[in-house]
């Protein structure tokens, strides 16, 4: 009988892989989730990605159980908690990236020191405080992290991004991993001044209204320049 989620899975599979071959991450460290009815799909547990197939994909439900020849990542509870929250969201991603990991082993999140921080939903990209990994207590505090945002970093520990796609997700979690980047260099100088309050606010009004990093409505852009004819 075809597997259902075969695309998914090999999504999943794919995303992982990307992941390690632009260096967001490295090992067997993060995991990936997606939506499905009644539940997820979830990276398993220290399968490197280089060598993990569709087949190796966890299927669980909402209440922890799962089906599979792996154990699901021990993060799970985190993509669940987060996917039953989180309805408009189909995607979990989590990496230990150099530079965000570096900003979260300080407890640090990253302020409105550039624009593109509104990418995470606001005006700035919370960190989380620490909890043990794959506790309850890490995925409680990441759901407070992620209130109204799109990623927070975890304490001494790494990034979460959400999307509602693949491309969407792994797309956030690198700009944000550029963003902390550039927070940290700029740190070498002194810590750099913030955007106002009314200056996201036009600039978070600004990606909703454009659309950015997706494919606007056309009634939104009315106002753009268009090639001419």
């Amino acid at each position: 009988m075809p597997d259902p989620h075969h695309d998914l899975r090999a999504g999943i599979v794919a995303t992982c892989r990307e992941m390690n071959r632009i260096g967001l991450n490295q090992g067997t460290s993060g995991n990936l989730s997606h939506r499905v009815e009644g539940g997820f799909l979830v990276t398993p547990t220290s399968l490197p990605y280089e060598r993990m197939t569709p087949e190796d994909v966890v299927l669980m439900d909402f209440e922890g159980g799962y089906q599979g020849r792996h154990r699901p990542s021990s993060e799970w509870r985190f993509h669940r908690d987060i996917l039953r929250r989180r309805g408009e969201e189909n995607v979990v991603l989590h990496t230990h990236s150099a530079y965000a990991t570096t900003l979260a082993v300080h407890e640090r999140g990253i302020p409105a020191f550039h624009y593109m921080v509104a990418v995470a939903g606001g005006t700035e990209i919370r960190c989380a405080p620490y909890a043990c990994f794959g506790t309850q207590a890490l995925s409680d505090y990441a759901l407070e992290a992620l209130e109204a945002r799109t990623a927070c970093l975890l304490g001494h520990h790494g990034l979460i991004v959400l999307g509602d796609t693949f491309e969407r997700a792994l797309w956030r979690a690198v700009e944000i991993e550029t963003l902390a980047k550039m927070y940290v260099h700029a740190l070498a100088i002194g810590e750099p001044p913030r955007l106002t309050e009314a200056q996201m606010a036009q600039v978070l009004e600004q990606i909703r209204r454009m659309g950015y990093g997706e494919t606007p409505d056309l009634a939104d852009v009315a106002d753009t320049p268009r090639p001419r004819a």
